[in-house]
């Protein structure tokens, strides 16, 4: 299946691995919640192929594919907002119709955190995206130079917030483990009232995380804008040096700091009492790895051949052209399957059961979107993202 006139195999493919990326990361959390430990806890001598799956996947997909997805969403946004002004004649026209886009998708965000899952992007994409709105057909120096401010104010703010979090006392680890199981209690096995309660307060918790976040997320949309302005993406056979470089750096620097902090999380599953997942070291190599890891995932698939290219296309390219329905889908799926209210696995599935509960879910959601794709031109969500946008066809 090749993609639609006017877009590009490479995007959609990220897309699709970026959409997948975040279930293997979410999965967790539609069982533990969004403020407790992410991965849970093990028994004493536990197997070791659950061991070695939180590992790898700590290792590989936690904090890579959300950096993903915010610099795709700033990708399309800067093909979005060039496409609407050619049909509509204006700048101002395509940037009115571009913020109307973006409060429905905020309102698709707070009905997703507030009513699904807590641990909700959508929201911080939307707000991020008015932010930048103004940007989007600014000079390329000011877009770069505003990237450039918000990273190293970024930046700056991490390197005071590690060092005050690491001052803030010794924790009562066995006070936040009998919080932490009694959270994971009323996620899997609670009622509905319940459930609900605790995921409007998770939600409003992580609201308030996403604001220290939402720098970072504006970064990585300026970056999206860059790349596609200065066709980086949209002609990556141009800029195969440049895209060489980034997978070099991207997964010869990103992994050893990703393996480190893969590490320390997977000591602390196995030993909660243990204090190396509070330190400054399992910070850096999240925050440093993840992003770089992603870099050069992005990299990778830049460079790829292009029969491999085409073999991608054909399994992820649809999953990623109905990002926004798979996304949503994987919540209601996984809660439903996961949380007291419907079936309540997740209360009784050891770590092996939940990657292969989350591939079990990727897989149909390719099935689904190949299927869905041949008869429609959108996935659902996005055919009601655009007609409540008032968008042109």
């Amino acid at each position: 299946m090749s993609a639609r006139p006017g877009r590009l195999l490479q995007l959609d493919v990220l897309r699709g691995i970026a959409v997948f990326g975040i279930l293997l990361v979410n999965v967790w959390g539609f069982a533990w919640g969004t403020l407790s430990l992410r991965y849970g806890t093990l028994p004493a001598q536990p197997p070791v192929l659950d061991q070695l799956v939180i590992f790898g996947v700590a290792a590989l997909a936690q904090f890579k594919f959300y950096p993903v997805f915010a610099y795709l969403f700033g990708a399309g946004f800067a093909l979005q907002t060039r496409s609407l002004q050619r049909r509509l004649g204006s700048w101002e026209q395509a940037q009115a119709a571009y913020r109307r886009r973006l409060r429905w998708l905020l309102a698709f965000g707070l009905l997703h955190g507030f009513c699904i899952w807590s641990g909700d992007v959508l929201t911080s994409y939307a707000v991020a995206g008015m932010l930048v709105l103004p940007l989007a057909g600014a000079r390329l120096g000011r877009v770069r130079n505003r990237a450039w401010l918000v990273a190293g104010g970024f930046l700056l703010f991490m390197c005071l917030l590690i060092p005050v979090g690491q001052q803030g006392g010794a924790p009562d680890t066995a006070q936040d483990l009998h919080s932490f199981a009694a959270r994971y209690a009323t996620y899997t096995q609670g009622g509905a009232w319940a459930v609900a309660r605790l995921r409007a307060n998770d939600f409003l918790v992580s609201l308030l995380y996403a604001i220290v976040m939402l720098p970072h997320i504006i970064v990585l949309f300026l970056l999206g804008i860059l790349s596609v302005r200065l066709g980086w993406l949209t002609q990556p056979q141009r800029h195969e040096r440049l895209w060489r470089r980034v997978r070099a750096v991207g997964l010869g620097v990103g992994l050893p700091f990703s393996l480190l902090a893969a590490g320390a999380i997977a000591w602390q599953v196995a030993d909660p009492y243990q204090t190396v997942f509070d330190t400054a070291l399992f910070e850096v190599g999240l925050f440093a790895g993840g992003p770089l890891l992603a870099a050069g995932y992005v990299a990778a698939l830049m460079l790829a051949a292009p029969g491999m290219l085409r073999w991608l296309g054909a399994w992820l390219a649809p999953v990623g052209r109905m990002a926004l329905s798979n996304y949503l889908l994987q919540s209601v799926l996984g809660t439903w399957l996961l949380q007291g209210p419907g079936l309540g696995w997740g209360a009784t599935l050891r770590p092996a059961g939940m990657l292969g509960l989350a591939v079990i879910i990727m897989a149909g959601q390719v099935v689904l979107s190949r299927y869905w794709l041949r008869h429609f031109r959108q996935g659902p969500m996005e055919a009601l993202w655009r007609r409540l946008a008032r968008l042109p066809a």
